[in-house]
């Protein structure tokens, strides 16, 4: 992660209950959440006194801290009316309401009662519209860590979305439909706005840079990369200029992630395949790409991003298999996704002119594959948890002999392959390790966008 995430926290349980208990209760409650990797600031516990000052106390300690999301701590019973006072004045931040659990004593159970608390709070707080998720503790288990850490890293994702920009050099590369959005509803949905530039801007740093820059990131590719083949001078050129040109606009900007004209923009009028200044891009910076104007792709990268705290390369489906899909890309992919060492082959498609196409080896194992997309209207969150694999000796038509082997992996999708099928939102889709389908869950429970799990 960019920084830790960050929590708040309250801790309740009734009046008659002795404190001393709902004291412990807290304080172990918080050392969990610290073991999770999580920073948190206390409230002191909260009961139901009549007139409301332990609960108006809580709420003046965490006023103007600055946290991820609320933990609402249900220790043990407590009237819901205290509860709702004391989280009324963050009800703008997610919350997670966490019921403990008692303790066995002497070969008996003690219980405070606290799921007798969160039953009693749930629907309220749904229908008081705060957004929350809920969890609770079990006599004799371990707390649900997974959840817990889902839910904190959908928080953090969710506010470090707000306010995320994308920048989009072009528009509509090869008069895609599916690469359009609409910017008012994706910034107020996801919060993130995207900003179109021209290529032309692109040129004109190129034709800026010192020959001292060129070298330097020319130098980078020789000494970093396995070339397969001796590229052209030129093709190093013009691979360093556009990378050092797309660096100082991603500086300027701050954006979270690149989108660029690929087929139409960079290759036809400016002559070469971009592919490798997007290889050296990522080798130099933390920063998300995807080619080919695509929006939705662009944005589903950040929040994987921010979830996961890697870069996540996109690929696109070539194939659909027995168990699930064949994907690859035709051009690059991060290096902190690279099995091995970056592999660079100097090599041109079609009509197009030699680029530095990356065929490295991807990482294989477990992999969630995911799309944040528009379906009828509304926001649809599409994603699918498989196994991947190193793929099967393969070709795509139309590279100059001999033909590469892209990077790719062939997926099995945990559900098989037909529901997907009949699913799936595009062509391109982004790709994480782990099964990363509860992050998502919880992130979309928290924008309000409709969760599609395969």
């Amino acid at each position: 992660m960019d920084d830790k995430i960050r929590a708040g926290f309250m801790g309740f349980g009734e009046v008659n209950t002795p404190r001393d208990i709902i004291e412990n209760k807290c304080r172990e409650a918080v050392k969990s959440l610290e073991s999770l990797g999580i920073k948190v600031k206390s409230a002191t516990p909260v009961s139901d006194v009549p007139d409301g000052s332990q609960a108006d106390r809580a709420a003046g300690e965490l006023r103007g801290a600055d946290f991820d999301f609320l933990v609402v701590c249900i220790a043990g019973w407590i009237p819901s009316w205290a509860v709702i006072r004391a989280i009324e004045p963050f009800r703008h931040s997610p919350m997670l309401l966490w019921g403990l659990t008692g303790n066995f004593e002497g070969g008996r159970f003690v219980t405070t009662a606290a799921q007798a608390g969160t039953t009693a709070l749930k629907k309220t707080m749904q229908d008081m519209k705060f957004r929350f998720n809920y969890t609770v503790n079990i006599p004799g288990e371990e707390i649900p860590s997974k959840r817990i850490l889902s839910f904190a890293r959908a928080a953090y994702a969710e506010r470090k979305l707000r306010g995320a920009m994308a920048g989009m050099a072009g528009y509509r590369d090869m008069r895609l439909y599916g690469t359009l959005y609409d910017a008012v509803k994706l910034k107020e949905k996801t919060g993130v706005e995207i900003e179109h530039f021209e290529l032309m801007e692109l040129d004109q740093y190129m034709k800026e840079l010192e020959e001292k820059e060129i070298k330097g990131a020319i130098d980078h590719m020789k000494e970093n990369w396995k070339f397969e083949k001796q590229p052209q001078k030129e093709t190093l050129y013009n691979t360093a200029k556009f990378y050092l040109a797309l660096k100082r606009k991603i500086e300027e900007r701050n954006y979270s992630a690149v989108s660029y004209s690929d087929v139409d923009g960079v290759k036809k009028l400016m002559k070469f395949a971009p592919a490798g200044a997007m290889t050296l891009l990522h080798d130099r910076m933390e920063i998300c790409s995807i080619p080919e104007n695509d929006s939705m792709g662009a944005v589903t990268q950040i929040a994987t991003r921010f979830l996961t705290g890697e870069v996540p390369p996109y690929l696109e489906f070539y194939e659909f298999t027995k168990k699930g899909a064949l994907m690859g890309v035709p051009d690059y992919i991060p290096s902190n996704v690279v099995d091995g060492k970056v592999t660079i082959l100097p090599n041109s498609f079609g009509s197009f002119g030699e680029g530095l196409l990356n065929v490295s080896k991807m990482k294989t194992g477990r992999v969630t594959v995911a799309r944040l997309d528009t379906s009828a209207g509304e926001y649809v969150f599409h994603a699918a948890a498989g196994n991947a694999r190193s793929p099967m000796k393969w070709e795509e038509a139309g590279w100059a002999p001999p033909a590469p082997q892209l990077p790719s992996l062939e997926i099995d999708f945990d559900s098989g392959n037909e529901r997907f099928i009949q699913n799936v939102m595009s062509q391109h889709y982004i790709i994480s390790y782990g099964d990363r389908t509860q992050d998502y869950r919880a992130l979309c429970g928290l924008l309000g966008i409709r969760f599609l799990q395969d």
